[in-house]
């Protein structure tokens, strides 16, 4: 099969080649005007030939060619001789490739055939001597009929997916994925505090409020009522809320963890962890504008700190790089300690003007 192939490709090469060395004898300009004439001129060649090669003699004729292919080539103009000249590969090259004499012999239509075919000297002459058509110059693009896009107006694929990214969810649809969140907190089961719990505390509040307080953990009546802040401590932050100018139920309400660890103590930081995701996807879904972070452990909760809260209260902080968190005692130290109400009032009237709010000043 291999050697089949090769001796066609053999006998397809000497047909061309032949084809050329007649070209080239002859001094015709392009191809015979009837392809009869060049199937005639390649006989000696073709018709031995396999039926491979006669395929591609007829279509090196143009045989084979779409009729607007031929139409275009019966009207191209045969190159200018000094072109011919300029793109001719150099003698070496046509000495390396051109078949032995004996095979061009055998492939060399003969004289008579030769003379039949050759254009008279004049037309050659006349030919090389007609002016060629101008080269018509490429028209300029039209004007567009659409108005200019300014700089400013142009499209930014990147900042537009950022916006799109940051823009919060409709409110029903961030209340019903709040509420999926609070189920599963129900059935948790990934640190010890689910042993000891009455009932999980997730939030109480507005969902949609600016302003978060976050706690550390439920105590005795929060883990009795299922709510946080509703006991002693939770009624001081009430009056803290409404000092504020807002209703207990106009802000969101939450803690670090949701079970109540037992006697009060502070959760521990596996305990923390456990929850912090919970704590998290309440706060991407919420998306406010101020975190009030109530007690060092919420600070811990919320940025990972060790620092004490006296020295980390009054100082803004970030959550997550993006939500301004503002740390301060926690109502339950205030029952303790009331004289550092003031330092609270004063934390509290920096989240105020920070949301653009004024208020009273209170001693």
């Amino acid at each position: 099969m291999i050697e089949a192939l090769r001796e066609e490709l053999a006998d397809l090469t000497a047909s061309v080649r032949a084809f050329l060395e007649w070209h080239a004898a002859t001094g015709a300009d392009g191809l015979p005007g009837h392809p009869s004439a060049l199937h005639g001129a390649l006989g000696a060649s073709s018709e031995g030939a396999p039926p491979a090669a006669r395929r591609a003699d007829r279509s090196f004729a143009g045989l084979d060619a779409p009729p607007a292919a031929a139409s275009r080539e019966a009207g191209r103009a045969a190159p200018h001789v000094d072109q011919r000249a300029a793109f001719a590969p150099p003698p070496e090259q046509r000495a390396a490739f051109a078949p032995p004499p004996e095979q061009r012999a055998a492939f060399a239509p003969p004289p008579e055939q030769r003379a039949a075919f050759a254009p008279p000297p004049e037309q050659r002459m006349a030919e090389a001597q007609a002016p060629r058509p101008p080269v018509e110059a490429p028209r300029p693009p039209e004007p567009s009929t659409r108005p200019a896009m300014s700089a400013a107006s142009a499209p930014r694929a990147e900042p537009a997916a950022r916006a799109i990214a940051s823009q919060p969810e409709p409110p029903e649809e961030r209340v019903a994925r709040l509420s999926l969140i609070a189920e599963e907190v129900r059935t948790c089961q990934k640190c010890p505090l689910h042993e000891g719990r009455t009932h999980t505390v997730f939030s109480r509040g507005n969902p949609l409020s600016e302003v978060v307080f976050v706690g550390e953990g439920p105590g005795a009546e929060e883990d009795l009522q299922g709510a946080p802040f509703v006991g002693p401590a939770g009624q001081l932050l009430d009056k803290m809320i409404a000092a504020m100018g807002y209703h207990r139920d106009d802000v969101y309400i939450c803690n670090i963890v949701k079970c109540r660890p037992p006697k009060n103590r502070k959760p521990e930081p596996a305990e923390m962890a456990a929850c912090s995701p919970y704590l998290a996807s309440q706060l991407a879904l919420i998306k406010p504008k101020v975190i009030v972070a109530l007690g060092a452990t919420a600070v811990q909760g919320l940025i990972g700190t060790t620092e004490g809260i006296t020295k980390l209260r009054g100082t803004w902080k970030l959550y997550k790089g993006s939500i301004p968190i503002m740390p301060t005692f926690h109502p339950a130290y205030l029952l303790r300690q009331p004289n550092a109400k003031r330092e609270v009032w004063s934390d509290l009237k920096e989240v105020m003007r920070h949301l653009g709010k004024s208020a009273p000043d209170r001693g």
